[in-house]
């Protein structure tokens, strides 16, 4: 069991590197569709690129939850993961850039990866254990979607903080 839950995660990390770069250029790709603009990056905020990660993430973790039924804190274990990773990004990014000023794009790739591989790292070591304790599984999922109605809504409707700025124009959301 321990190595094929090695396999998934590795096979977890790929799906979402993969996934999440393609997700970077699909909006522009699509010619700025709206239907493709909450579940791509719609331009290069912090925000966006959290949703990069995000959405490659559940859809593996759905899919992967079909093998691992039997382990009943599996999304309580994906929930933590998912913010680990969503939390990783901004507190990376901002850290970096307060100390060091500007970032170059090829960190800001790299903390995608880094982040990723992280929360698969994470996730591994959970779900090999043998405290996978989970209140509520139907609590997690719950928040797990709460989390992509969040990158639905915000794409759409976005508030005008930080986190949403695209440092490129300075505008908010499409």
């Amino acid at each position: 069991m321990k190595k094929s839950i090695a396999l998934w995660q590795l096979a977890g990390f790929a799906v979402t590197a993969f996934t999440g770069t393609i997700l970077h250029f699909l909006y522009d790709w699509s010619g700025e569709s709206p239907w493709v603009a909450p579940f791509s990056g719609i331009n290069e905020s912090t925000w966006e690129h959290m949703k990069l990660l995000f959405w490659p993430m559940l859809l593996f973790a759905v899919a992967q939850s079909f093998f691992f039924r039997e382990n009943k804190a599996f999304f309580c274990i994906k929930l933590r993961g998912i913010l680990l990773g969503l939390g990783l990004i901004p507190t990376v990014f901002y850290t970096y850039n307060g100390v060091i000023g500007k970032s170059p794009d090829w960190i800001n790739i790299a903390i995608f990866f880094v982040s990723a591989a992280v929360v698969y790292l994470y996730e591994a070591r959970q779900l090999r254990g043998e405290s996978r304790r989970c209140e509520s599984p139907k609590a997690a999922l719950a928040v797990l979607c709460g989390i992509a109605l969040l990158f639905i809504v915000f794409t759409f409707k976005t508030p005008e903080i930080g986190i949403f700025r695209d440092p490129l124009t300075g505008a908010y959301g499409i």
